[in-house]
Parts: structure tokens; sequence; C-alpha cells
């Protein structure tokens, strides 16, 4: 009966595994570098790890927030704003695509950054390599209390 339980166990694993392997003839014939979305699938998404959260002893009613965020290959941030936060971006790894409403696309790389006044909107934040992640190093100077990031309503 253990037997029984233990190849059943080993051969659901080998099933998961074969289901999830890296096919480079398939991503060469279909063009998706690996972890790409495909039609059924949305592009993976960033994540964020809080760092430091501290009320600025100075300035009454403001909050200093500093975080990386994670970006993997292909990840695609929802349009979203950070509400009356002033923001600061800095590319740690990687590249990173950036759009703030009414301004171009713009590309920055390791090393370089933007800010974002507060009530910007941002439509667009992707990282642009398909094979490689990207991090970026975030600081918010925010009202006390307020979200840092409220994403766009679903259309």
């Amino acid at each position: 009966m253990i037997r029984v339980w233990l190849a059943s166990g080993l051969l659901a694993a080998g099933a998961v595994a074969a289901a999830n392997a890296h096919d480079p003839a398939a991503e060469h014939a279909t063009g998706r570098a690996p972890g790409a979305a495909t039609a059924s699938q949305p592009p993976p998404s960033e994540t964020p790890s809080p760092l430091l959260e501290q009320p600025l002893p100075n300035v009454k009613g403001k909050t200093f927030t500093s975080m990386i965020v994670d970006f993997p290959p292909a990840a695609r941030a929802a349009p979203h704003r950070h509400g009356e936060a002033f923001v600061y971006a800095y590319v740690l790894e990687g590249t990173v695509r950036s759009q703030l409403a009414g301004e171009p696309v713009r590309t920055f790389r390791q090393g370089e950054s933007w800010v974002e006044r507060p009530g910007a909107h941002h439509v667009l934040t992707e990282n642009a390599s398909p094979t490689q992640p990207a991090k970026l190093l975030v600081i918010f100077i925010s009202n006390t209390g307020d979200k840092l990031k409220v994403n766009d309503p679903p259309r």
C-alpha cells in the first residue's frame, strides 16, 4: 500500500515537473521568452518588500517609506497612482520602462532614477527584459496613513 501511494506521488510530481519544464523549442516556435505572458495569462507582476516606514520628526503629518520592488522578467505593474506621495525611484538592477500620464515612455537602467510628483498617474512600469530581473529602490514621502499605491479600476 505504501509503495502504491509513494509511486502515485512520484508520478504526480513528475507530471507537474514536465508541465512546468523549460522548453526552448516551444519558446522558439512561439517567439516567447521564458516567463513571457501568453494570450491566456497576464504578464507577471512586481513584488514590493518594505524596508522602513517612519514618521518624519520635523515635518508633522508626513511619513518616509522605503521599499525594494522586484520585477521578474517581463513583469509589468498595473497602472496606478501613489496618492499625494512624492516618489523617488532608483534602478538597482536591470532595465525598467516607465511612463507617467502626458509624458513619453522612458527607459531607465541600473544607476538611473526618476521622481513622480504627488498625484501623478503612472500608466506604465515594466521590466524591459524578457529574461533578466529588474529591481528598484522606491522612496515615498506621503501623508501619514495614506495608501502608497492605488491601482486603476479594471475596465
